[in-house]
């Protein structure tokens, strides 16, 4: 594809879709948080995150508002079926240095890939990087929610292994169960609840708050992981957290009715 100006190329090699039900994690605990990382509104239709480099190898992410093209070029890829992803200059936003996520490819016949100097893109930021696995944080909590969501008969496995349906007691839980529910009452900011197909009739959810991550089926038990908690995954059986008084099976099925869900 062109960049911006037309005067030069972009070699896409990977894009992910920044929507209120699907955006990558490590970009903000929410939708309208993940779009101020990029510096754009949150549009309620979102956007298409393309990711490449240019005919110098620097890493470059376009931000394009047709994401309807970016949607049908990531499940032509999953499917393993080529797709020309050019998105028309005029739904082009903005174009920034760097990347936000970890790539492992390179497009061939060009220098590797590297950041183009700070101030390249015209928004004077330093050029977008993914974030570092050193050190335990919001964005490493984030992350790791994500990995059980995609892991989840794993994790399962582990849960009953560990024993499984053993009451729960963690100074951290009773707050992050109250605080999820209270956004069955009083819905947040787009994406904090999202809600997405998980076979069988059940749905994944992947709910975050300030200072934790929850991710759940709704036909199953629930994992938390806390800021203050570095890589500690914290199992909510479904009868309870220790305490009698969760309803986990309620909780998830109206975390569901608020949730926002892939179109």
């Amino acid at each position: 594809m062109s960049d911006e100006e037309g005067d030069g190329s972009l070699y896409v090699l990977s894009a992910v879709l920044l929507t209120p039900a699907q955006f990558p994690s490590i970009l903000g605990d929410d939708y309208p948080e993940a779009c101020s990382l990029l510096g754009v509104p949150p549009a309620g239709d979102g956007y298409g995150l393309v990711l490449g480099q240019d005919e110098d190898g620097a890493r470059w992410t376009v931000v394009v508002d047709d994401v309807a093209l970016v949607a049908s070029a990531i499940a032509s890829w999953d499917c393993g079926m080529e797709y020309d992803l050019s998105p028309d200059e005029r739904s082009i936003v903005v174009s920034l240095a760097g990347w936000p996520l970890a790539l492992s490819v390179a497009a061939p016949g060009i220098p590797d890939p590297h950041d183009p100097e700070q101030g390249a893109d015209g928004t004077g930021r330093v050029p977008l990087a993914p974030p570092s696995a050193e050190a335990w944080g919001p964005v490493q909590r984030r992350m790791g929610a994500d990995q059980i969501a995609r892991q989840w008969a794993e994790w399962r496995e582990r849960f009953e292994t560990d024993g499984g349906g053993q009451p729960v007691v963690h100074p951290g839980l009773a707050r992050v169960l109250e605080e999820a529910r209270a956004y069955t009452t009083a819905p947040p900011p787009p994406g904090r609840v999202r809600s997405a197909f998980a076979g069988d009739g059940a749905r994944t959810l992947r709910v975050d708050g300030p200072g934790w991550s929850l991710v759940a089926r709704t036909d199953d038990i629930a994992f938390v992981l806390l800021d203050e908690g570095p890589s500690e995954v914290i199992p909510v059986p479904r009868d309870g957290d220790g305490d009698g008084d969760v309803d986990l099976p309620g909780l998830l099925t109206a975390l569901d009715e608020v949730a926002v869900r892939p179109v």
